[in-house]
């Protein structure tokens, strides 16, 4: 899977239903005061987006000293994450940060991937 497709998968599991490239860049529709405008999202690199998706996922997500987590959800809903995944450090060469970043994406992937099926 590239991270497009991971992004997308996710963006999805979270609600977010418009998404774009714009220069280069994920974005995704946002809706501010009645106003409809593009915005940078990418919760592989920015940790407020992976924070966001990990809350409204209600995820639950673990860091350990050679990596992170997630397994499973605070929620019974349809869609669950239904395996652990686990990101050793080693993948993200050394950055903890990093190494939780993608295993909330890639979580979240999984129950977008779950949703797209149930379509």
């Amino acid at each position: 899977m590239t991270d497009r497709e991971m992004l997308e998968l996710a963006a999805r599991a979270a609600g977010l239903k418009e998404f774009t490239e714009i220069n280069g860049r994920f974005a995704v529709r946002t809706r501010f005061t009645g106003m409809q405008d593009w915005s940078p999202w990418n919760p592989l690199t920015d940790d407020g987006d992976a924070l966001r998706l990990k809350v409204s996922l209600h995820l639950i997500v673990g860091s350990y000293s050679t990596y992170s987590s997630v397994g499973g959800t605070y929620t019974t809903g349809n869609y669950t994450v239904p395996d652990e995944i686990t990101v050793w450090h080693h993948e993200t060469a050394g950055d903890a940060c990093a190494a939780e970043r993608l295993a909330i994406t890639r979580a979240a992937a999984e129950i977008g991937r779950q949703m797209e099926e149930a379509k």
